[in-house]
């Protein structure tokens, strides 16, 4: 039993070493273990802080983004929309173009049967004044066979230049 019963003497110079022991860990060992937790926990604050900053930096990055994705979307529908716009402008004036060249061609065309019209009613003229010419001399000749008709028709016709003067 004396294993598990120890002395005052033992118990007396393990309290002189442990106090020792402790004076020269308090002396030296302490401040450089608490500088080394104080280092540690100063590191620890500083990523903390880094983090913090960084995921401030994040969301205001992540917030730009955002307002520069709303803003190519309304560029793009401002762009869809003006696209738009002068695609119906375009169809406008080439409706427009188109229908101005129609009455064009179609008002060179009436243009073009009135002077085929009045060229045919001339040749058409000329050419009854060419029949009638040739009635006439055939009648004339016919009439003017012998004298007697010859002095009738002279006096009828000196008589009708008489009457419209």
């Amino acid at each position: 039993m004396e294993l598990f019963t120890p002395d005052f003497g033992l118990i007396f110079w393990m309290f002189v070493a442990f106090g020792v022991l402790f004076l020269i860990l308090w002396k030296f060992a302490w401040p450089v273990i608490l500088k080394s937790v104080d280092s540690r926990a100063d590191l620890i604050d500083k990523g903390v802080e880094y983090a913090e900053h960084a995921k401030e930096q994040l969301d205001n990055a992540q917030h730009t983004a955002d307002e520069l994705i709303k803003s190519a979307q309304r560029q793009q529908a401002d762009m869809l929309r003006e696209a738009d716009r002068m695609k119906s402008q375009i169809i406008d004036e080439a409706r427009t173009a188109a229908q101005a060249e129609a009455q064009k061609v179609m008002d060179a065309a009436k243009a073009s049967i009135a002077q085929q019209q009045k060229e045919a009613e001339q040749q058409l003229r000329a050419d009854i004044g060419t029949i009638a010419l040739d009635i006439a001399q055939r009648v004339v000749k016919q009439q003017m066979s012998d004298d007697k008709a010859q002095q009738k028709l002279v006096d009828k016709l000196l008589t009708e230049i008489e009457s419209q003067n």
